[in-house]
């Protein structure tokens, strides 16, 4: 039997860190040879950056390989555990670092969990350079970064891991770690280890380390499928809020709602709820679910998901799980209708497409008096001056004149709103 091991007090993930772009697995689009962050690094131009894409593809190793490269002093902070407070005390170091020529680099991680207050505390030193803003999301910086930061830096997107920087990220483990290199490894199911990673290099490593961990006792350490399982089910590793296992859930959840089965979806939601997910996260996807998937079927679907994100925002958690649940149960039992979706897909397929078709002349508008005597608005006709206030009018260009986009369905409201239409457009429109 071996002696007890010592095990580093740093992990895997923290110790396997690449130091250098040479040794940085992935996103080859944006660090290759000529590509945008390469090139800012290697002329030393860097700017303020959002870097957006999955969890362990290599935002905070960027940060930290671009704050090397670039010699600037480098501060890190979590935007779940900082506030307004730190983020001017490292403004002012910025600020004398400056008077020395030196640069500071500030990197937020999860900077979508900073408020629109603490975001705007950024703005002006962002815009004069004082310091480098480099931010890590998960999410879409669209809907959680404000207009006013994202104008001043750039968004770089992380693509997954491949199966081959996952390899090549476990090779370097096994063969450069000090303490890893020297265990007896005679096989890992690699292909399992991937799996359950879900493409983040982080966990890749936890799982790894772990293994060898529990099995440093025997001659040969063998990370069998079976090692695998019973550390992921040990560690509760899977739902890491954005792994694999995250995805595969949340898409249960919304074709659970999308099902209309109310059930399944609560279900989904709680197993959300209980693995540590921001409810804002969940509501969000609610409020996209009530217009995509229920549109016009139930009108009021949007107004309670809208609702509901709000309501959960200022109440928070635990008594946001109640309203959750609310807005998920009304939304999964709902008509549903995906009418509107593809209304709108299919007219910006035409406008990419198509030519960009002139707007018909009465349909102009006609401020001036040249406008006018060029026929603009002329023999447009007024709704309100006809019976039912409609009349019976081509609203589209010429050579789209017949062209129908939205369809509505024989579910809930949306049946009422047919109809209608097919009252007023017999013999245009076809329902």
């Amino acid at each position: 039997m071996k002696n007890k091991i010592n095990i580093p007090q740093t992990p895997l993930a923290e110790r396997s860190r690449p130091k250098t772009l040479d040794d940085f697995q992935g996103q080859e689009k944006l660090v290759g040879p000529g590509k945008p962050l390469c090139t800012m690094i290697e002329s030393d131009t860097m700017s303020s950056i959002i870097l957006w894409g999955p969890p362990g593809t290599g935002k905070t190793t960027l940060a930290k390989i671009i704050s090397e490269s670039t010699q600037s002093e480098f501060h890190q902070i979590n935007a779940v555990s900082s506030g307004v407070k730190e983020i001017r005390q490292i403004i002012e170091l910025a600020k004398k670092n400056l008077e020395h020529f030196q640069k500071t680099i500030l990197f937020i991680d999860e900077i979508h969990r900073f408020n629109k207050a603490q975001q705007d505390a950024l703005l002006s030193s962002v815009e004069s350079g004082q310091i480098i803003l480099i931010g890590a999301t998960t999410e879409n910086p669209s809907f959680e970064v404000i207009p006013a930061l994202r104008s001043r830096v750039r968004i770089f997107i992380l693509e997954e891991l491949s199966k081959n920087n996952l390899q090549n990220i476990l090779n370097q483990a096994l063969t450069k770690d000090e303490f890893i290199k020297k265990l007896n490894i005679k096989s890992i199911d690699s292909d399992f280890l991937f799996y359950v990673s879900g493409g983040d290099a982080r966990i890749l490593l936890n799982i790894l380390e772990a293994s060898c961990i529990q099995e440093y006792e025997k001659e040969e350490i063998i990370i069998s499928k079976e090692v695998i399982e019973n550390i992921i089910q040990r560690k509760n590793i899977l739902y890491d809020k954005a792994g694999e296992e995250h995805y595969n859930i949340i898409s249960a959840f919304i074709k659970s709602l999308r099902g209309s089965d109310p059930d399944a979806a609560v279900y989904w939601m709680a197993r959300m709820l209980e693995g540590g997910e921001d409810p804002l996260f969940i509501a969000r996807r609610m409020v996209v679910l009530a217009s995509e998937d229920i549109g016009n079927a139930s009108p009021n679907a949007l107004l309670i998901a809208e609702a509901a994100f709000s309501a959960v925002d200022k109440i928070g958690m635990p008594e946001g799980r109640i309203i959750l649940s609310q807005c998920a149960t009304y939304l999964a039992s709902s008509p549903k209708s995906n009418a509107s979706y593809f209304a709108i897909d299919n007219a910006l397929t035409d406008i990419k497409n198509l030519p960009q078709y002139q707007v018909p002349i009465h349909l102009r508008n006609a401020p001036t008096k040249l406008m006018k005597e060029l026929g603009y608005g002329k023999e447009y006709k007024y709704p309100h001056s006809f019976e039912n206030n409609f009349t019976q009018e081509n609203y589209l260009p010429e050579e789209l004149k017949n062209k129908q986009y939205y369809l509505p369905s024989e579910n809930g409201n949306e049946k009422t709103i047919k109809e209608r239409l097919m009252n007023l457009w017999k013999g245009k429109k076809k329902y």
